[in-house]
């Protein structure tokens, strides 16, 4: 069954001309639809408008040009059937032998800054996945394309084949269209979801990035799906497991809190020390903040830095063994001193990440079917803390600087989470504790163990504090002043127990429950 008809509509232009030239050369007639049909023209082509083609006009601006008996007829028709090509012909339907089709760029247009909903909804195609979705049914006689990288392919194939292609080309480009359509429908169907905050379904339909090492331990088989090597790239190390990627993407949260260059240490995706230079000093300054915080830490953790990881850096951490290190970039300096750690995990990440990937819905797991919620992509409650004061005494400008980075870190601590620190890095960590009080204890413990001084700190809580025990304790180990988000029964209690201790302390009014 040679290729003697094509229809050609596409919304990405790419290579779409040399194409065209090559299936003119082999004799094939070309439908095509609209822009794509002047584009074609334009270089002297031959080609069939489709509305000359089936007697129809577009209509609707263009809502309407390809739902016709001759377009879906042709592409529909078995060939070998007893029946349908009699139909096909009392019917004036020709047979269409080759549909190129991609669609409407709706994923492109809803990623755009400031798009509007009737913008988005102009760009869900109908007739394009109709057409894809008809010729892939009927693969068995007709060529179906959705992606310009199988041009080339396909027209070779056919050049090669006296005008033909083959079954499992066919067979291969029809599962290529329906997992795009997939795909499609399901980027339309969360827009819209989010939008429109309807009560309906969720879909996730995504292509296998990787198989990972293993899951969360090695006797679990685990799997990598969707885009992440265009956030994250490895430039060296063994393969990553489960764990790792949920390392990967925790520390690059955490680190694209801060402006200033930041180094941030951590274990099983909780920080366990942050530390932040001030702009124009070395980012070994950031790491000996971040260290000292916990020493033990870093053995098999995690390091992330939002700077470029220098060569001085890479010779202090070097001697350390780490799991992974994160940076925007590695100096060639850095990398020769590395890569002598074949083990070791280099992860470079992109600027896409820090605009994209952390405002990306949450979507976990749960008994026959999934949970999904909004990223908690902002460190809330920030504005305006000099009215949120509670307390007799207001924080000092060092105390609300410290705060300020406190809360940042503690946003990305498990729950229960308490951070004591300064304007500048950690001093103690408590994390993922029954009693935040506990969590308290656990943070100044951490402390004493790193030779470290709370006197004059401030801590924060990522949630409030249900009695003031939690709050005595921190007063009692040195710290001056605490934010937290507040809302607790008792809050009036705390604040008495803060005033009694000439602790300053602000209320956010936003939690931050990490689970």
């Amino acid at each position: 069954m040679k290729i003697k008809r094509a229809l050609i509509s596409v919304s990405d232009k790419t290579g779409l001309v040399s194409f065209a030239k090559r299936l003119h050369e082999l004799g094939v007639e070309i439908l095509s639809t609209g822009g794509t049909a002047g584009a074609i023209a334009e270089e002297g082509i031959p080609v069939v408008e489709i509305s000359d083609y089936t007697g129809a006009p577009e209509m609707f601006d263009g809502r309407l040009k390809t739902i016709h008996p001759k377009v879906h007829g042709g592409l529909l028709f078995r060939r070998d059937h007893p029946e349908d090509p009699g139909q096909a012909e009392k019917h004036g339907i020709p047979p269409i032998d080759l549909l190129v089709v991609n669609l409407y760029p709706f994923e492109e247009t809803v990623a755009r800054e400031g798009v509007t909903l009737e913008e988005a909804i102009e760009k869900i195609d109908i007739g394009g996945p109709g057409m894809l979705r008809a010729a892939s049914k009927n693969y068995s006689s007709v060529t179906v394309i959705s992606d310009p990288a199988d041009y080339d392919k396909v027209a070779s194939e056919i050049e090669e084949n006296d005008g033909e292609t083959s079954l499992k080309t066919r067979e291969a480009l029809a599962i290529k269209v329906f997992q795009r359509t997939s795909q499609y429908d399901s980027a339309i169907s969360g827009y819209l979801n989010k939008c429109q905050r309807t009560e309906s379904s969720y879909s996730v339909s995504l292509p296998l990035a990787s198989e990972l090492r293993y899951g969360e331990n090695p006797h679990q088989e685990a799997s990598l799906y969707g885009s992440f090597s265009e956030y994250f790239t490895k430039l060296q190390g063994k393969d990553l497991s489960y764990t790792n990627v949920l390392d990967i993407s925790a520390a690059a949260e955490l680190i694209s809190e801060f402006k200033r260059p930041a180094v941030a240490i951590l274990k099983h995706t909780n920080p366990c020390g942050v530390g932040c230079a001030d702009e124009g000093e070395d980012l070994r300054d950031a790491w000996e903040k971040a260290f000292e915080t916990d020493r033990q830490a870093p053995f098999g953790g995690v390091i992330v830095c939002n700077r470029p990881l220098s060569e001085g850096l890479a010779r202090v951490i070097g001697g350390i063994f780490t799991d992974v290190i994160i940076a925007p970039g590695f100096d060639a300096e850095a990398r020769a001193i590395l890569q002598k750690k074949k083990n070791l995990r280099l992860m470079s990440v992109s600027d896409v990440f820090f605009s994209k990937a952390i405002h990306e819905p949450v979507i976990r797991s749960a008994p026959g079917g999934l949970l999904v919620m909004d990223a908690d992509s902002a460190a809330l409650g920030l504005d305006s803390l000099e009215e949120k004061v509670k307390t007799s005494r207001p924080p000092s400008a060092d105390e609300m600087e410290a705060m300020r980075f406190t809360w940042r870190v503690c946003k990305h601590v498990k729950s229960n989470a308490i951070v004591f620190g300064s304007r500048d890095r950690t001093l103690g960590v408590g994390a993922g504790q029954m009693s935040r009080v506990d969590a308290c204890r656990i943070a100044v413990w951490k402390a004493g163990e790193a030779g470290l001084s709370l006197e004059g700190s401030v801590v924060a809580s990522d949630a409030m504090f249900p009695f003031p025990d939690g709050l005595v304790s921190a007063a009692e180990a040195g710290a001056t002043a605490c934010i937290q988000p507040g809302g607790s029964v008792r809050d009036e209690e705390v604040i008495a127990a803060a005033d009694e201790r000439n602790v300053a302390m602000v209320f956010t009014g936003h939690r931050h429950f990490r689970h």
